[in-house]
């Protein structure tokens, strides 16, 4: 079984809704062609929405402070909360059939796994940070700072594991958006509801955890080779074009349904946002 490489880190992505709709056509076809995927991409100076931050009572107010911000807005295809992405961030999705982890905490358990083996500098620990943006149980954290959270998606016989990692950059200046954007979008029930009252501090990078400096490509080098010792007896394999994988795959049309999807999903908050052209 080869392992599939995606490399849509910046200045490569032209489309930002194209991450998304690639996560979730190769989450299908890994279940039905037995394959596995490591995605690595970013976004330039965006705050990536969860379905439950559209519910925001004064929704329309967070999303004005973005724009002040100079942060364009998206809203993905899955639940969460929001996350900061700058060319500091790397997002990272681990797409494999679901048999190699038949739990959802096994899922997670591969992408903690992963993360450790590739900078075993330091001890990384699984456990919510409950005041950072987006928490969840399987944030990730050195020295009780979360530096990256997860996310899991399941279609059909296919498992992706989503992977926020903070390398390098302002975390707290990040952290201070994001509460603002909630404190403008629940105004006096901040921190209620569902929705964290986010702390600046909760949070770090991994440069600054480790004490050294990392560049996206180090990051990306030191995760792939942490695949081989996850996934054994398997190879890397980069793919060139998406275009070409997606035809050779008969996938291009499921493309095209899941763009047409995330522009429909985005159309409410084009205004705050730079929509890409489809």
């Amino acid at each position: 079984m080869t392992i599939y490489i995606m490399d849509q880190t910046l200045p490569r992505i032209h489309n930002p809704y194209e991450p998304f709709a690639f996560t979730d056509v190769a989450t299908e076809a890994a279940g039905k062609l037995e394959q596995v995927y490591c995605h690595f991409w970013q976004l330039s100076d965006t705050m990536i929405l969860g379905m439950k931050d559209t519910r925001l009572p004064f929704l329309i107010d967070g999303l004005q402070v973005l724009k002040e911000a100079g942060y364009a807005s998206i809203i993905r295809n899955s639940g969460g909360l929001g996350v900061i992405n700058d060319a500091g961030i790397l997002n990272v999705s681990l797409i494999f059939p679901k048999h190699l982890a038949a739990t959802t905490d096994a899922a997670y358990e591969m992408m903690a796994t992963l993360l450790q083996t590739a900078f075993p500098e330091r001890t990384i620990l699984a456990y919510e940070i409950a005041d950072s943006y987006c928490p969840g149980t399987y944030d990730l954290s050195i020295d009780g700072k979360k530096i990256a959270g997860t996310a899991q998606r399941r279609i059909k016989d296919g498992v992706a594991v989503m992977m926020y990692l903070s390398i390098n950059g302002d975390q707290p200046d990040r952290g201070a958006l994001v509460r603002r954007f909630y404190q403008a979008g629940l105004k006096e029930r901040f921190g209620t509801d569902g929705y964290p009252a986010v702390n600046p501090a909760s949070m770090t990078t991994l440069e600054a955890a480790l004490g050294r400096k990392f560049t996206t490509q180090e990051v990306i080098d030191r995760l792939q080779k942490a695949l081989l010792f996850l996934i054994t007896d398997q190879s890397l394999y980069p793919l060139e074009s998406l275009d070409q994988w997606l035809s050779e795959n008969d996938l291009s049309e499921q493309m095209q349904q899941r763009l047409a999807g995330m522009e429909k999903r985005n159309h409410p908050i084009k205004e705050f946002s730079d929509e890409p052209t489809i």
